[in-house]
This record gives structure tokens, C-alpha cells and sequence, in this order.
């Protein structure tokens, strides 16, 4: 029986890159997004390595789709060895002019979201006695950005709520790591006015290095990929 990982924001960008690059290493591949027909064309190329692929809509800020998404995946591909918290959105406006609907939006998916997936599939994963939770954080948890005070305070707040995480789980066989990476050539970093420095794929491997490679030691790290 195959290992199996799930993966939030899976329909594009580094989430698609991450869920071919498990399933490239043998993983079968649960994807969660928002977006039904960007994930169910990913679980069609994982299929085609010769994985099990489930494509399942799901609100990650929504406590009650992220908790059925967990049973969902658990009766049909089985427990989860390894889950990736990457589903983030950003929207840029200087604070003063920061909707309030805006802020609790960007701190909901990238924030609270991490936790909520967290929280729903590290039960199964400590009974085990095995597993790797990924969170995707960002440079934007190392410094700030103007226009961007939302998703900087999330992503600051994601390898805090790792950092925690990982002295909860220490000793019992799951660690929580934290990828920080930089600019990456996808849609989100338009408008940014950062300059790519990096691919999805190239993030992909550090993602599946932390999940199925890294030490056990490596439980709490935030591992930092700024570019060449």
C-alpha cells in the first residue's frame, strides 16, 4: 500500500507542482482546492503516473469542509502519511485602505486554514505513530511588505503555529515543518513587484524533501529557499 499525501491549493502553482512531484515518489495523492476542475485535471496526470488521486473541493478556512475532506480521504485512499498546508491567496492594499473583509479573508486561508488542516488530519496521523505535516510559509514570514501587512502577519504566523506544533508532536513519531520560500513564477507574485527567483518545481523539491526526506531532527525548522 502506498504512502498517502494530501495537499491544499492543489490546482495550480506550487500545489500542482508538489502533488506530481509525490506522486512522482510513489505517494498516492489526495487534492484539496477550491476549484473543482484545476484539481480533478491534477488527480488525472497523478492517476496517469500510477497513483490513486482524489480531487476534493474544499474551503480550507471552513472548519466543517476541512473535516470532511479528512473522512473523505481517509475512507477512500486511507490514512495520511504526509499533508501539505499550501492553499494562500494575498490581497495587496496599503493598511489604511485595507477592507476589513479583505484582512479576515488572507488571515482565514493562510492562517486559520493551516490550522484547521492541522488540526483534522494530525489525529490519525499521531495514532499511527508516523507522518510529516508541511506548512508552506513564505519570505513573508522573515520580513515585511508594503500593501501586504495581511498575508506578512499570516505567514509570520504560520511558522509560529509550527514552531508550537512541533513541540506538541516531539517524540511521538509526526514532526511539523515550515518551507519558506521566495518569489516563486506563479500567479500570486503578479502585482507583487518582486522579480521571480525561483520555479514551482524547483519549490516542489524542497516540499518533498521536507515531507519524505528530511530528519526527524528537522521537526520545527522553517526551511529557508530565498533563490540563487
Amino acid at each position: 500500500m502506498s504512502d498517502v499525501a494530501v495537499v491544499t491549493g492543489a490546482g495550480r502553482g506550487v500545489g500542482r507542482a508538489v502533488a506530481l512531484r509525490l506522486a512522482d515518489r510513489g505517494c498516492d495523492v489526495a487534492l484539496l482546492a477550491r476549484t473543482v476542475p484545476e484539481i480533478e485535471e491534477v488527480a488525472a496526470q497523478v492517476v496517469a503516473k500510477g497513483r490513486r488521486a482524489i480531487a476534493l473541493r474544499c474551503d480550507v478556512s471552513n472548519a466543517d469542509e476541512v473535516a470532511h475532506a479528512a473522512e473523505r480521504v481517509r475512507a477512500e485512499l486511507g490514512v495520511a502519511r504526509f499533508v501539505v498546508s499550501n492553499a494562500g491567496l494575498v490581497r495587496r492594499a496599503a493598511v489604511v485602505e485595507t477592507k476589513e473583509e479583505d484582512w479576515d479573508r488572507v488571515i482565514d486561508v493562510n492562517l486559520k486554514g493551516t490550522f484547521l488542516v492541522a488540526r483534522a488530519w494530525l489525529p490519525q496521523m499521531i495514532h499511527a505513530k508516523r507522518g510529516r505535516f508541511v506548512a508552506m510559509g513564505s519570505i513573508s514570514s522573515t520580513l515585511g511588505t508594503a500593501t501586504q501587512s495581511a498575508y506578512c502577519a499570516a505567514k509570520w504566523g504560520v511558522v509560529g503555529f509550527v514552531k508550537s506544533l512541533a513541540e506538541e508532536l516531539r517524540g511521538g513519531g509526526v514532526q511539523a515543518v515550515c518551507v519558506l520560500p521566495g518569489s516563486i513564477d506563479t500567479a500570486m507574485l503578479r502585482g507583487s513587484g518582486f522579480t521571480p527567483q525561483m520555479t514551482a518545481d524547483e519549490v516542489a523539491n524542497l516540499v518533498a524533501y521536507a515531507a519524505l526526506d528530511a530528519p526527524d531532527a528537522m521537526n520545527g525548522s522553517a526551511i529557508e529557499m530565498f533563490g540563487p
